[in-house]
C-alpha cells in the first residue's frame, strides 16, 4: 500500500454535497477531482491545518475550492474538510463547507441572482446581500 486511502464520515451525507459543488461550481469541482483528490492519495495535503492530535497521530485540514468572490461573500467560501490518520495511511473526508446553501442545492434546484445560487428559504436576505455587495463595489 503505497498511498493514502479515502475514507467517508458519512459518505451519503458527503456525496450530495460533493454532487451539489458539482452542479453549480464546475471549476471547483474539477479542480477537486483532477488535482485535489490525486494530491492528497499521495500524501501532499493541501489546505490549512486546523489541528492535530498527537495521541492518535491525526491532522485535521482544511482545503479552500475556488469559490467566486461574491458567492464567498453571501453564503461563505467552499471548504473540503478532512483528517488524516498518518499511521493507518486513511483520509477521513468529513464534510463540505458551507453546509446550508449545498444541502438546499441538493434537494431542489436553486435559482440564481447575478450569477450566485439563492435560498428558498430566505430569498430576500440573499438577493440583498448580491445588491448590496454589487452597490458597494460602484
Amino acid at each position: 500500500m503505497d498511498g493514502f486511502i479515502f475514507e467517508y464520515l458519512d459518505e451519503n451525507d458527503f456525496r450530495k454535497k460533493e454532487r451539489s459543488v458539482r452542479k453549480y461550481n464546475m471549476l471547483a469541482y474539477k479542480k477537486l477531482t483532477f488535482n485535489y483528490y490525486p494530491e492528497l492519495r499521495k500524501g501532499n495535503f493541501l489546505g490549512e491545518e486546523v489541528s492535530r492530535n498527537e495521541k492518535d497521530k491525526t491532522i485535521s485540514y482544511e482545503l479552500k475550492l475556488p469559490t467566486d468572490e461574491l458567492f464567498a461573500k453571501v453564503h461563505g467560501e467552499i471548504r473540503i474538510h478532512y483528517t488524516v490518520y498518518t499511521k493507518k495511511k486513511i483520509i477521513l473526508l468529513t464534510n463540505i463547507t458551507p453546509e446550508g446553501i449545498l444541502d438546499e442545492g441538493h434537494r431542489a434546484e436553486l435559482s440564481t441572482y447575478k450569477g450566485v445560487m439563492i435560498s428558498k428559504s430566505n430569498p430576500e436576505k440573499d438577493m440583498f446581500k448580491i445588491n448590496l455587495l454589487n452597490m458597494l463595489q460602484k
